[in-house]
């Protein structure tokens, strides 16, 4: 699933997300610590990966595999 940063914390690295339909999601700091990256700024198109229950576990950028 896809959406846009709408918080980000550099030293908690947790955040939000609104998804296309809305929704605002929160991802946990090993979501963004699983991605790779070292920032995101607010207004930026991410994908989102979640588990079997629904955590979310990476956040990455659409053009990244």
């Amino acid at each position: 699933m896809q959406g846009t940063v709408a918080t980000f914390d550099d030293e908690s690295r947790t955040g939000t997300v609104l998804l296309d339909d809305g929704v605002e999601l929160s991802f946990p700091a090993a979501a963004f610590d699983a991605s790779g990256l070292r920032h995101l700024r607010l207004g930026q198109r991410v994908r989102l990966d979640q588990d079997d229950v629904g955590t979310i576990t990476k956040v990455t950028l659409p053009t990244l595999p």
